[in-house]
């Protein structure tokens, strides 16, 4: 994991694989963990930058940095410094809801946008922070006995709960949301993929159709037998999903 100086006294956390066309890879409330075999997959065709959220897994929040939309810009002004153009962000969960917000605020410095199970829109969301891990993860997969939410020690504990309170910090009033998010979009100007799994008990396949309803032009894929992680349980189809929608931003 390397450091990234964002100006003179704030850095960013960031893991840089590969070579190619830059991705920007953001996670949702499950951390950098979440999305670290999608990033190792995805980087033996191209590069991969994959931030750990100011006040995830130890890091420490950026003054000022409060929202979504903070969070766009601080990744926005990483682009910027690593004069990076034509970026393709994939972002699931709260990750895929930042995503949507730097394309709005810079849609020339993007390619497009892929969105896995992503918020953003509206409140229809469950919240599994208050769930037993079994709960969790019936919500999250489509087979979660393959996959264990519980923390292996006191130490992951520590860090899933300092990972819930970084995530409520920035998107928990209104929950997981911006009500002004919707209309928004319908001005987006950038190229973007949905991705949805379609057993995902946190927001459901309704949600994601209501978020491609509100990009223009913006495609639509439904990922079966996964859940709110699809590049999870279903990384091949995942690769392919993006492999495509990335080569169709090079015509």
């Amino acid at each position: 994991m390397n450091m990234r100086l964002l100006n003179d006294t704030a850095t960013v956390a960031l893991a840089d694989q590969g070579q190619g066309r830059a991705f920007l890879l953001l996670h949702g409330g499950a951390g950098p963990a979440s999305v670290a075999g999608l990033a190792t997959a995805l980087s033996a065709k191209a590069r991969v930058l994959t931030p750990t959220h100011p006040g995830f897994n130890g890091q420490p929040r950026l003054r000022g940095c409060a929202s979504a939309g903070d969070l766009a810009r601080v990744y926005l002004d990483l682009l910027e410094r690593m004069d990076l153009k034509d970026v393709i962000i994939v972002g699931n969960s709260f990750g895929g809801w930042v995503a949507t917000e730097m394309a709005l605020l810079a849609p020339r410095r993007l390619a497009g946008i892929v969105l896995l199970n992503a918020v953003g829109i509206d409140g229809v969301i469950v919240d599994p922070v208050g769930l037993a891990p079994a709960e969790r993860a019936a919500k999250a997969f489509h087979d979660p006995q393959r996959y264990s939410l519980a923390p292996a020690s006191p130490e992951a504990a520590a860090i899933m709960a300092a990972n819930h309170a970084a995530l409520h910090a920035y998107a928990g009033q209104p929950f997981m949301h911006d009500p002004t998010l919707r209309a928004r979009l319908a001005e987006l100007q950038v190229a973007a993929l949905v991705a949805w799994g379609a057993s995902d008990g946190i927001v459901d396949v309704a949600y994601g159709r209501r978020l491609c309803d509100s990009m223009p032009g913006a495609a639509f894929a439904l990922v079966e037998e996964a859940g709110h992680f699809p590049h999870i349980e279903q990384l091949p189809q995942v690769l392919d999903l993006i492999d495509d929608f990335s080569r169709a931003q090079m015509l």
